[in-house]
């Protein structure tokens, strides 16, 4: 258990004698205070008109010059290239130069890549096709064999 403490019963040390303040420092003191703030109220001047406004009208005027910069970017910037369609940038393209970076490329174009193509782009010739009729067609797949697995 704490022994009880007392301040009572433990004297005082003497402090050392302190240095008494200089003669009126008391009374001349609130005015050395002013004068080095009164020193910075010019600078604060510069914005003090925008804190002169209300809110809203800060928030609005803010919101004018977002908009007028957006604004002035978007008359500023040059005009757009007239764009150009894929298919003509392609057709500028040599034929040789093509074939050399298909070839070059280490990703070989697949047939389902070709497959993608659209058929109405290129003119396919017709004749190269067999020209079967209906029933020649479901002849030949009868004739083919079938697993009953797919059944």
């Amino acid at each position: 258990m704490p022994t009880p403490f007392r301040l009572d019963e433990h004297p005082r040390r003497p402090h050392p004698p302190l240095a008494p303040p200089p003669d009126r420092y008391f009374e001349q003191l609130p005015m050395r205070v002013m004068q080095r703030v009164q020193a910075d109220a010019p600078g604060e001047t510069a914005r003090g008109w925008l804190t002169a406004l209300s809110a809203p009208v800060r928030t609005a005027l803010a919101s004018v010059v977002v908009l007028g910069g957006f604004a002035a970017s978007v008359l500023l910037s040059p005009a757009p290239a007239p764009g150009t369609s894929a298919a003509a940038a392609l057709a500028q393209v040599p034929r040789e130069q093509m074939v050399q970076y298909l070839l070059a490329s280490d990703q070989r174009v697949t047939l389902t890549d070709l497959a993608e193509l659209p058929a109405a782009a290129t003119a396919l010739p017709t004749e190269s096709y067999l020209h079967a009729s209906d029933q020649e067609v479901q002849d030949l797949l009868d004739a083919q064999p079938t697993e009953d697995a797919y059944l």
